[in-house]
């Protein structure tokens, strides 16, 4: 993972530990989830993301607006519930 800017938790001075996590993306109406690593806080739940996978969440955030999602693999279809 790329150096992190935090020793510590930014929101609760809590000790960070590097996982691996499910992140659940929007865009337009398409949804992705993907995993990536992050710093994880073992106090409050922070979670902390590289730049470069900040960056990738911004990418896939436009393909999924423009409904580019020929690369993505579908794994169901969501529904909304009134």
């Amino acid at each position: 993972m790329n150096s992190m800017p935090f020793e510590r938790c930014p929101v609760c001075g809590g000790d960070l530990v590097e996982k691996e996590v499910e992140k659940v993306l929007r865009g337009g109406v398409n949804t992705a989830v993907l995993k990536v690593s992050a710093e994880l806080c073992l106090r409050c739940g922070e979670r902390l993301y590289s730049q470069e996978t900040v960056r990738r969440f911004e990418r896939i955030r436009a393909k999924l607006e423009r409904q580019e999602t020929g690369e993505f693999q579908a794994i169901g279809v969501s529904y909304q519930v009134a």
